[in-house]
């Protein structure tokens, strides 16, 4: 038997037709392997019927073993009825329940610690009341250990009453992560004192703005009873962020600050050889000088002792009850892109945190490029011009993930989970492009912490006993990633 390849000579007519043929299939080949890039096919890691909801960011257990997730039950996870946290074996499919809410509470938008098998999920109120029901002021964090499934420890203190509790805030958190040594966490916030005020249409009030505090852990705060609602945290919270109401035109104040991200796993070089250990990138909302809200890349230093993040600045750290929490003396608040003379001004795109390179060199986020595409773009955490990183045809559709050795970030679009060489620029396929109700959600694209698998969501039909699809849920798959 004679082995073609395609290059071999044939000598008549009909061989070479036959040597044509085997060179467009092995072109096309050629083609498809570029267009996949170097990995496996994906694999459906959860089955049950019903939600499973990824979180943009830190999905993955220490170990690489688990992903865990939220129940929710809409495809976006706008609707919070989610009552259980998981987490899914990816070798196995093996389910694991780490806390189910009671009390008609529910919970979810769950991370892991990168350090050790602690979980850390936003929590809704228990026993609602018409006055205090789930809401972007109404909710706290709370931790839960892998090793001891159900015990759930509160994370950030509520105080609602005058004289504020030193340590504690008086309202709500949002999508928890620790920083790379597990001792401290971000999230967004909002305050219900000021969200009552404004509903109430109170004078001289400060306006309830999204804010991003820390809680810094094994700092616990114990808080006096003196209303329904307050309660004790087994960390000490602060806001880092400095808020202005009404931002002046051209200026660097914000509005708003939120979608935030640790710098680094051990911070960012200051640009003299020593480095600053904690810092957190955000979006931050500005006014352009003729009238405009924007995005924009800020981040904000913090002190490498998390002790002094107890030390106030020029206002209470607690808030007043008509003014803000306040950040401490020690932080420090910088914006980093200035993007207002561009055709299209400020970050674009879906929802989406911004993330850092695990250097610390780069924070990547999304903006449109000149031909109005949404691609990925990043900046050093030291200020000057962005750099775009892809140069697709398509718009980046997802929230993101830097790879842990920072050469690549993966993200969906056209229907696919890509990755990209930050430094070349080359888009890589690593799915089969799935346009409509299954293509992958836009939500969430996690890289394992070494590198070799990606997580992401697709909704999926449940399949019946009968074998015939019935309801569709969302549905954890994994792409491995082979070098």
């Amino acid at each position: 038997m004679t082995i073609c390849t395609p290059f071999a000579r044939f000598p008549s007519t009909g061989g070479m037709r036959v040597h044509l043929l085997i060179v467009v299939i092995w072109m096309w080949c050629l083609s498809c392997s570029d267009s996949f890039g170097d990995a496996a096919m994906p694999r459906q890691i959860t089955t049950a019927a019903h939600g499973h909801i990824l979180t943009n960011a830190a999905v993955w257990s220490a170990d690489g073993r688990w992903l865990v997730y939220d129940t929710r039950s809409g495809v976006d996870g706008s609707v919070f009825d989610g009552r259980r946290i998981e987490r899914v074996e990816v070798a196995t499919g093996r389910v694991e329940l780490l806390y189910e809410s009671t009390h008609g509470a529910c919970c979810g938008v769950v991370t892991a610690s990168p350090v050790d098998d602690r979980v850390v999920f936003l929590h809704g109120p228990e026993n609602p009341t018409e006055d205090w029901s789930y809401a972007a002021f109404h909710r706290r964090g709370v931790v839960v250990q892998a090793s001891v499934p159900g015990v759930a420890t509160t994370l950030d203190a509520r105080d609602l009453v005058a004289p504020y509790t030193p340590g504690a805030l008086r309202g709500g958190s949002h999508v928890h992560l620790f920083s790379s040594d597990g001792k401290l966490v971000h999230f967004t916030y909002e305050d219900a004192l000021l969200a009552a005020a404004d509903h109430a249409h109170a004078q001289a009030t400060a306006k309830n703005l999204r804010g991003i505090g820390v809680s810094v852990c094994g700092s616990p705060v114990p808080v006096p009873a003196r209303h329904p609602r307050n309660h004790s945290g087994s960390a000490m919270s602060v806001l880092v962020t400095t808020l202005t109401d009404t931002p002046s035109p051209g200026s660097d104040e914000i509005s708003r600050a939120c979608e935030e991200a640790w710098v680094g796993t051990d911070g960012y070089d200051r640009g003299d050889g020593s480095r600053q250990r904690y810092a957190l990138a955000f979006q931050g909302t500005v006014t352009t000088a003729d009238g405009k809200e924007i995005t924009e890349v800020f981040i904000v230093d913090l002190p490498e002792n998390p002790a002094l993040l107890t030390e106030p600045g020029q206002l209470p750290l607690c808030g007043t009850p008509s003014t803000r929490p306040a950040p401490p003396r020690s932080v420090s608040q910088r914006r980093l892109t200035f993007t207002h003379h561009r055709a299209t001004p400020g970050l674009a795109g879906p929802r989406h945190w911004l993330r850092s390179s695990n250097d610390g060199s780069r924070i990547a986020f999304l903006m449109t490029d000149d031909a109005g595409v949404v691609q990925l773009f990043t900046v050093s955490p030291l200020g000057g011009e962005p750099t775009q990183i892809t140069r697709d045809e398509w718009h980046v559709a997802s929230a993101f993930s830097w790879s842990p050795d920072g050469t690549h970030l993966a993200y969906i679009a056209d229907g696919s989970v890509m990755m990209v060489d930050v430094r070349s620029g080359v888009s890589s396929r690593l799915t089969e492009a799935v346009h409509g109700v299954s293509s992958p959600r836009p939500e969430a694209c996690v890289f394992s912490p070494d590198g070799s698998q990606i997580a992401y969501v697709r909704t999926m039909p449940d399949v019946t006993t009968a074998g015939s699809p019935a309801n569709a849920h969302n549905q954890i798959f994994v792409v491995d990633i082979i070098n």
